[in-house]
């Protein structure tokens, strides 16, 4: 098997991580007309264009996407074990899982859970990535993304992992200062008790404090909330700090909840408009480490 020339596959990868020549020849010590050249090497070894040239950046095309996750992934794993030879641990079973899941998630769900599996999985190396959807599985070199709803990766294997629930949290110090009690109609409070969470992209559709009142029959013209929370996540820790009630999301406020930091208003709940997703390629769940895993995620 004819292998592609290691010193354009180094160049290549470095131009398309940075975007331009200029900078990848910065990295790695060259000059941008040896990068240009390496890359047209590579270009004709395969016999595709990989970039697209736009004045000084370049753009990934569909063969050069493919490249590029194929190319990052191996010299992530030859840094990898660059690494474990000088360190001098070898584990003989080593593997290494990258993950990539909302903010909130990560911080509320994901983290404690990745924590328990590397006690029982201790040569697994885990990177986590905190980003919002929509990512790029070819280029990110991801082995697990967990996502909000079903329909953003058509062309990966899409499993729903939990479905989750909002009502209402607040302090125990707030309800008390404002002579307010569990289970209390809330319609009557005054816009500033309310907490409001921006939910983030357009496709994340989650419940609003209308939606809440409307689903539970009470009226109440719309809520204009003093307080502003730019993640779900953030809301739970305002409402938790005495800043008002938010409509939380009841399956990252457990650790509050448990405490006695948030109590719970009422004991209905509105589902969210989809389910959590795990998201794979094709095949790759059923590896012996992801597999296990999924199969603690989805426990």
């Amino acid at each position: 098997m004819k292998l592609p020339p290691l010193n354009a596959l180094r160049a290549f990868e470095a131009a398309s991580r940075n975007g331009t020549y200029v900078a990848a020849a910065a990295e790695l010590g060259v000059s941008p007309a040896a990068v240009s050249q390496q890359v047209r090497n590579l270009e004709r070894f395969f016999g595709k264009r990989l970039f697209e040239r736009h004045h000084n950046r370049v753009a990934l095309t569909e063969a050069g996407r493919e490249v590029q996750a194929g190319a990052s992934d191996a010299f992530r794993r030859i840094a990898d074990l660059n690494e474990q030879v000088l360190s001098g641990r070898m584990p003989s079973r080593e593997a290494r899982i990258v993950i990539s899941a909302p903010p909130s998630l990560v911080e509320r769900w994901l983290a404690g859970r990745i924590a328990r599996f590397v006690e029982h999985e201790p040569a697994v190396r885990i990177e986590i990535r905190v980003e919002e959807d929509p990512v790029d599985f070819r280029t990110r070199g991801l082995d697990l993304r967990i996502c909000y709803g079903m329909r953003l990766y058509p062309e990966l294997d899409v499993r729903p992992l939990f479905e989750d629930h909002v009502a209402p949290v607040a302090s125990p110090g707030f309800l008390a200062r404002h002579g307010i009690a569990p289970g209390e109609d809330l319609s009557g409070l005054r816009d500033s008790h309310f907490i409001l969470t921006d939910w983030g992209p357009s496709f994340a559709t989650h419940p609003t404090w209308r939606d809440w009142f409307r689903a539970t029959g009470t009226e109440r013209r719309e809520v204009a909330p003093a307080h502003f929370a730019g993640s779900s996540s953030l809301a739970l820790e305002m409402a938790s700090r005495g800043m008002g009630i938010a409509l939380g999301q009841l399956g990252l406020a457990g650790r509050e909840l448990d405490a006695g930091s948030l109590l719970r208003l009422d004991e209905r709940s509105l589902a969210l408009g989809h389910p959590y997703c795990t998201v794979t390629r094709p095949g790759r769940s059923k590896g012996e480490r992801l597999g296990k895993l999924l199969t603690m995620l989805e426990a």
